[in-house]
């Protein structure tokens, strides 16, 4: 109904109508008007207005109206307290770590790159460490695990090969979500080239997306051993 289940106005509408019945005993209008106050100016009355309406007749369809143990909407409301309480501190957390990521020089060099932002960097960073652990782009993508490995046995080499999946996996997300981002209304021109190059050549999905994120990554570490931002053009 609000698109994201953990959202503050989800938990918050939950533990206010924790069931059917409860959302049935009030009004349309009232319904509206709670659903309003709890995005605020962020959404209009007309889509405060549809998602009471839906969440009315998904009421009246539920033949679970109420629960037969008061004892669960103890624990439902304790959950949901827990949660929205694991979401502020973990805003505090993010608030922190952008306020330290923001002291280096790194972290505006590396969102330079079109498709990096602010958590992405500082995932990046905070991955990556010193840059000087590295002596070549390669061992920067073994790192993060986007090496090919390559099967043999005797006279026999495989000749489709995945990656190592070694290294950070956060490391590899984080570039992934990048690659992703960029490729995302042809945000970054550059690496939406060669992913259509990469299809092109006949290359699936996510061996295209590979072959980006690892092109990323040769690109971040130009950057953070040159000390110079990403040129676009």
């Amino acid at each position: 109904m609000f698109g994201d289940l953990y959202s503050k106005v989800s938990l918050r509408f939950l533990a206010q109508y924790p069931t059917s019945q409860s959302v049935l005993a009030m009004s349309e209008e009232n319904v509206t008007a709670n659903i309003q106050r709890l995005v605020g100016h962020v959404a209009s009355n007309r889509w405060s207005l549809e998602r009471s309406q839906k969440l009315m007749a998904a009421a009246e369809r539920n033949p679970f109206r109420e629960t037969a143990f008061p004892s669960h909407l103890i624990s439902l409301e304790l959950f949901i307290n827990l949660l929205l309480q694991y979401q502020e501190h973990l805003a505090k957390l993010d608030k922190s770590i952008e306020a330290l990521a923001e002291e280096l020089l790194e972290y505006d060099l590396i969102q330079s790159i079109p498709g990096i932002g602010t958590k992405i960097a500082a995932t990046i960073l905070a991955e990556i460490g010193e840059i000087d652990r590295f002596d070549h782009a390669k061992k920067l993508v073994a790192f993060a695990g986007i090496d090919p490995s390559v099967f043999s046995s005797g006279k026999f080499t495989a000749t489709r090969n995945t990656i190592t999946k070694r290294g950070s996996r956060r490391l590899r997300t984080a570039l992934y979500q990048a690659v992703r981002c960029g490729l995302r209304s042809s945000r970054n021109k550059k690496i939406r080239a060669y992913y259509d190059k990469k299809r092109a050549e006949g290359k699936p999905f996510k061996v295209a997306v590979i072959a980006c994120v690892n092109k990323l990554i040769h690109w971040i570490y130009a950057i953070l051993t040159k000390k110079e931002p990403f040129r676009v053009d």
